[in-house]
């Protein structure tokens, strides 16, 4: 009877406890649309963050050379009414947000 009362006890402070625990953790995948949407970039939220993700890989794997390169591939990928800020506004969230390791491109753009 002890052990069946110990374990109630043991389960409703977990109940408890997880009544209080911090909410997860938001989608990056969410959070980046939101922010594309703050600059006027707009389409699906997967194929945006695909983008984001492969911008990564591509200069991970240096077949992105620099910022210009990526911003490029980028502006590519974007409808066709996208500026030039937009191309450089979508790569500069998608490092914030798939790859902040890759943040050193944009400090370096300006040198090139």
């Amino acid at each position: 009877m002890k052990r069946v009362l110990a374990g109630l006890v043991g389960v409703a402070a977990l109940a408890v406890g997880l009544g209080f625990a911090a909410p997860a953790a938001a989608d990056p995948d969410t959070a980046f649309s939101n922010e594309l949407h703050t600059y006027g970039i707009y389409g699906q939220k997967d194929y945006n963050a695909w983008i984001g993700k492969i911008t990564c890989k591509r200069l991970a794997t240096n077949l992105d050379a620099n910022a210009f390169e990526a911003a490029d591939f980028v502006h590519n990928q974007l409808e066709k009414d996208a500026t030039t800020e937009q191309a450089w506004q979508f790569l500069a969230a998608g490092l914030r947000t798939y790859c902040p390791d890759k943040l050193y491109v944009l400090d370096q753009a300006p040198r090139q």
